[in-house]
């Protein structure tokens, strides 16, 4: 189950569950689509994978969505943001 963290790593931005500007690597490292092309230019600075659109998980449904299966409220914060650790 992906933790739907609440921001970016880079800029602190908010990025809400139903967020389409969020994009994540395979370990959930989680960025804002500004970041990801201005910065990182599609690569995760921490495990250097690509990063792809995460998926919005619905209010409810079947499998019980948020209601069930609430995001993450705990934020990440990269200290002095990625630009210094973008290569």
């Amino acid at each position: 189950m992906l933790e739907l963290r609440p921001n970016c790593e880079c800029c602190d931005r908010d990025l809400p569950p139903q967020s389409r500007d969020a994009f994540i690597c395979s370990y959930e490292c989680t960025f804002c689509n500004d970041c990801v092309t201005n910065v990182l230019h599609g690569r995760c600075p921490n495990c250097h994978g690509e990063l792809v659109r995460r998926p919005v998980r619905p209010e409810a449904g079947p499998a019980g969505g948020l209601a069930k299966h609430p995001a993450s409220t705990k934020r990440k914060l990269k200290a002095g943001g990625c630009a210094a650790n973008a290569a």
